[in-house]
């Protein structure tokens, strides 16, 4: 599948790429144009536009373009469900929402800056939301797992999450 955005990408348009290739289409292509070229480029490549107002994977109320994606392709990891509420955060301007949104509209603003491109921007983008990821699942296990945990030192810890983060 093709998809296609606005050009100069930042949370959410680094955000939904990645959310894409690993949970909807692995071999998804990406396309960013300016704004008003979006739909007539949709069209021409057969594209999914997303991000756009007034489209059906845009903002909507209190949610954001990530938050679509998410309930369209019935994702139901809640795992993702814990990353939609950061990226939400930060792309919708709610930093005190989640406290990881701060952080991850910083370096998104960062990264949209030093990349050559949109394409390197998403590129460079991926390692930051695997990270955001596998932190979400480690905050699902240390809650689920507390009573183990506050028994365990530093080290022991460290393992036991890594274990269990290794389980599918």
């Amino acid at each position: 599948m093709k998809w296609v955005t606005r050009e100069h990408v930042h949370v959410d348009r680094t955000a939904c790429p990645w959310l894409i290739k690993r949970f909807v289409d692995p071999k998804a292509e990406f396309i960013f144009v300016p704004t008003e070229r979006i739909l007539e480029t949709a069209k021409k490549e057969n594209a999914i536009p997303y991000d756009v107002q007034g489209i059906e994977l845009g903002h909507h109320g209190e949610k954001c373009s990530f938050d679509a994606i998410v309930e369209k392709y019935k994702i139901k990891d809640p795992v993702i469900l814990e990353v939609a509420k950061i990226v939400r955060a930060a792309d919708t301007g709610k930093m005190e929402a989640v406290p990881e949104a701060i952080g991850l509209e910083a370096v998104m603003s960062g990264i949209s800056i030093i990349a050559k491109d949109d394409y390197e921007a998403v590129e460079k983008a991926g390692i930051v939301y695997d990270a955001l990821y596998t932190r979400s699942k480690m905050k699902l296990i240390e809650e689920k797992s507390k009573s183990e945990i506050w028994k365990m030192d530093r080290g022991q810890r460290r393992e036991f999450l890594r274990k269990k983060l290794l389980e599918k």
